[in-house]
This record gives structure tokens, sequence and C-alpha cells, in this order.
């Protein structure tokens, strides 16, 4: 089993999961993160730090297209491994539903 991230990380973007994982397994999108299935180590504490309430175990149903979106960008976007700031607006996109149609984008983030 391995945690992923949703779209409900998109636009949102907190990253207070990420001072928490141990074991560095986020990676940065422009407007997103994902987790490394592979390096994921199943220990559960970034999903209760995530406000957007983003981050699922992979047991949950439904979430498929979520691991393998998560596995495909985790090898594209650098490694981020401390907590930035979020965007500015990223209250505003929280709960938003349709938010991977409307904003999902496939640039690499900054990363450390």
């Amino acid at each position: 089993m391995t945690y992923v991230v949703t779209d409900a990380c998109i636009r949102c973007k907190y990253m207070d999961c990420v001072e928490v994982c141990p074991v560095d397994c986020f990676y940065e999108g422009e407007n997103m993160l994902v987790i490394n299935p592979s390096e994921c180590i199943d220990c559960g504490v970034c999903e209760p730090e995530c406000p957007a309430e983003a981050i699922l175990p992979d047991t949950e149903s439904g979430l498929e297209q979520w691991l393998e979106l998560n596995a495909k960008y985790s090898a594209e976007w650098p490694n981020l491994t401390s907590k930035k700031d979020s965007p500015a607006d990223a209250d505003e996109f929280k709960g938003e539903d349709g938010k991977f149609e409307k904003y999902f984008s496939p640039e690499p983030g900054t990363g450390d």
C-alpha cells in the first residue's frame, strides 16, 4: 500500500505533508504535489497534515488514476524535502470540484 495525492491538492499545494514525511517521497509540480509510490513507506503521517484532504491511502476505491498519476509525475518532477509557502490564493481553491480538468499542469515545480 501507498498514499496518493489527489486533485484536491491542485492550486492549493499547502505542503504541510512534506514537512512530516520521513522518507522524502514528495515531488513538486507547478501546481500540485505527488507521492512516489515506490518510496512511500505507508506510515500515514502525511494524510492528517493535509488541510485540503488531498492525501488518501491507495486502498480506497476509485484511486487507480491517482496512483498512476503519482507514479508518472514523481519520476518527472523534482523532489521536495522541505515545506515552502503555499500559493497566496490556495484557500480560494480548497474544496473546489473538477480541479484536474480545470487546472492541472504537467509542468514541474522547482523542488528543493
